[in-house]
């Protein structure tokens, strides 16, 4: 795939007119070229051919790429300069007096994404450069690899001053090599966050460019089409079905419901989807970061757009289920207009005696006798010709009273809708979807289908160490040598580090954290005795400023003040996480042990169901983190009856027993 504007040998670059090569950047160009951009690239052409020449005396021949794209964060660099083995990324602010700190992100970013997944890149020393074309020159700047891994700190320099910097590096890394068509053919295997993903889908990308291709794993493509071939034979055959895909948690089931709403958003159109979600906070986030994305591509086109009928125009595709299941209670006789529904997290819909609560006190239907999975149904199965329901499945991810979990689903389909078609994957027999009775039912009456493509195990959103999952599942479940065995596997790649001290946890993560990767602190919805240490879980937080907010902003998870709990970030996910660790969820040497604040004390957790719930709280918090997380347990304090120092002690143990890191 060609990925850049324009790419040649720098002795050709040197060689070509700057009319034919800023003609190349013109119709590379996805939007209007407008003279400000013109003149831009004119000014970096010019200013390249004056410092190259006596670089490529010294170093020998390189190569440059112009306006090379970074699918995964919809931008392009400015300048990627490979010389004598270094990968020089160069983003020029042509103009520009001063050295921004956002600009500094920006070009460490491009270095960190080139590194994290372009194939070639892998090994290479990455050297990001921000010119700023008019400021004074720079202080004097090391040449640093911060964290080891070939990425170099973001150097700042004047456009007088990058031939001395690009010395300074090259001095630096002598010995490094690149064959620049080796490089060049190097594979682009992004994994990008739910929020990035929805943004470059909804901007007209495919799956594929956002899928990963691991020998032996499936993956989102192939999940994606065995559920495009699903819906149109149901669509020429005239009949239902429902499917049932699963995945480890971060592997990306969000990201195949969108896709497939994203390519069927024409309301006119035989296919048209809705992806629906009882994750408000996702809901909220997703509407606000693709509006935001719409209105600034908008701009770049030199187009007017309004926030607001952005808004309205995702919200029509991407919906909160309970918007979608209030519409159906209008009228009892008419279909949706979609004939396929993407429900995300179906295993959180609601039970029966959870709705039927909910109808009598909310909605005054006092005799509603349906679970929210079968009413789901009822909705869709209206149609008079065709549907498809596409639930999307996390195991043991149940956090809330009244989830139905999976066996809801199927209850329904088996007692109340026999013509359905049930395809599944195998999969969920396992034991965290409590479902394995039920379809060894349904598969004796041969109402299922079994496809292995409708699993997705690997997890892409921890794209440095893909067995987090299986860690978590471990530690949790007790198994100290299992966790132990998997954590030596990837602790080099995905550090996980253990702490008594707030502030130290705070510091760690800061300093892991490069560019605009992002952190918070998470912390269970159950974790009601930090507030000494200025954490509130009651404290109102608004998860699109906590999410999508930069460093700038206080109510950012930037700043480490804010928490967020299981319900704020189920289905999203950080770049680093500082977790809290209180006494509701506690180590025994028997096992886990489960609390709950009431009042002036702790109060155990005695029924099953609640139990679970826990568990899975905090099975939610220890997988969002996408490259690393610290985990704080407090010390307690001896004069405090609610944090006796008892409470954390055995917990801190059993983690530091897990080998993790201690700070």
């Amino acid at each position: 795939m060609r990925r850049a504007a324009y790419s040649q040998s720098a002795k050709i670059f040197l060689n070509e007119g700057d009319d034919a090569i800023l003609g190349a950047l013109t119709r590379a160009s996805n939007f209007a070229v407008e003279d400000t951009q013109r003149a831009a690239w004119l000014s970096e052409i010019e200013h390249l051919k004056q410092l190259l020449p006596p670089l490529l005396a010294d170093f020998g021949d390189g190569t440059l790429h112009f306006e090379y794209a970074i699918p995964r964060m919809g931008r392009r660099i400015d300048v990627l300069l490979l010389l004598r083995g270094v990968v020089f990324v160069l983003e020029y602010k042509v103009g520009e007096q001063d050295y921004p700190a956002h600009a500094l992100d920006q070009v460490t970013d491009y270095a960190l994404d080139l590194k994290h997944f372009h194939e070639t890149s892998h090994h290479a020393v990455i050297a990001p450069i921000l010119i700023s074309t008019a400021a004074k020159a720079a202080l004097a700047q090391p040449i640093h690899d911060a964290k080891g891994d070939g990425v170099l700190s973001a150097l700042a320099t004047n456009a007088a001053g990058l031939a001395e910097t690009i010395r300074s590096v090259l001095a630096a890394y002598p010995n490094e090599t690149i064959d620049p068509a080796v490089w060049q053919q190097g594979r682009y295997q992004p994994t990008p966050t739910i929020v990035e993903a929805a943004t470059a889908l909804y901007a007209g990308h495919n799956v594929h460019a956002l899928s990963r291709s691991d020998a032996g794993a499936i993956n989102l493509a192939q999940t994606s089409a065995s559920l495009e071939a699903i819906i149109a034979s149901s669509r020429a055959q005239r009949r239902k079905a429902i499917c049932f895909v699963t995945g480890v948690p971060g592997a990306g089931k969000t990201l195949v419901g969108l896709n497939i709403a994203t390519q069927h958003i024409d309301p006119d159109g035989d296919l048209y989807s809705v992806f629906l979600s009882g994750n408000g906070p996702l809901v909220s986030i997703l509407h606000e970061a693709l509006a935001r994305d719409r209105v600034t591509q908008a701009r770049k086109r030199g187009e007017r757009a309004r926030k607001g009928k952005a808004k309205s125009e995702i919200k029509a595709f991407i919906q909160n289920v309970h918007h979608f299941r209030d519409e159906g209670l209008k009228d009892p006789d008419r279909p949706p207009i979609e004939h396929v529904a993407l429900f995300d997290e179906a295993q959180r819909a609601w039970d029966l005696a959870q709705t039927a609560s909910f109808m009598r006190r909310k909605k005054g239907y006092p005799d509603f006798h349906q679970s929210e999975p079968e009413f789901l149904i009822s909705c869709m199965d209206r149609h008079p010709d065709w549907a498809v329901i596409v639930c999307l499945v996390g195991g043991g991810q149940e956090i809330n009273t009244g989830e139905a979990g999976i066996g809801g689903w199927l209850e329904a389909i088996r007692d109340r809708y026999p013509a359905w078609h049930v395809y599944a994957s195998p999969n969920l027999h396992h034991r965290e979807y409590q479902a394995t009775a039920l379809l060894q039912q349904m598969a004796a009456q041969q109402r299922v289908h079994f496809h292995p493509e409708l699993h997705l195990s690997i997890s892409m959103r921890s794209f440095r160490a893909e067995t987090v999952s299986a860690w978590v599942k471990a530690a949790l479940d007790g198994d100290i040598d299992q966790a132990r065995s998997l954590h030596e596997g990837f602790k080099a790649r995905y550090p996980i580090a253990l702490s008594r001290s707030f502030a130290d946890a705070r510091a760690w993560v800061r300093e892991q954290a490069r560019g605009t990767e992002r952190f918070g602190l998470v912390v269970s919805s159950q974790a009601q005795r930090l507030k000494p240490y200025a954490i509130d879980v009651r404290s109102p937080m608004d998860p699109v400023h906590w999410f999508l907010n930069d460093k700038t902003d206080v109510r950012s998870s930037y700043y480490l003040e804010d928490v967020a709990t299981e319900f704020h970030v189920q289905g999203l996910e950080l770049d680093w996480t500082c977790m809290a660790w209180d006494a509701d969820f506690r180590r025994a040497r028997d096992g886990w042990q489960h609390f709950s604040f009431r009042g002036d004390r702790w109060q155990r957790i005695l029924q099953p169901h609640s139990q679970r719930y826990q568990l899975n709280a905090y099975r939610v918090l220890l997988t969002r983190a996408r490259q690393g997380m610290v985990i704080v347990v407090p010390e307690g304090d001896a004069r405090d009856a609610t944090r006796e120092p008892g409470f954390y002690d055995e917990t801190y143990r059993y983690l530091s027993d897990l080998g993790l890191t201690v700070l």
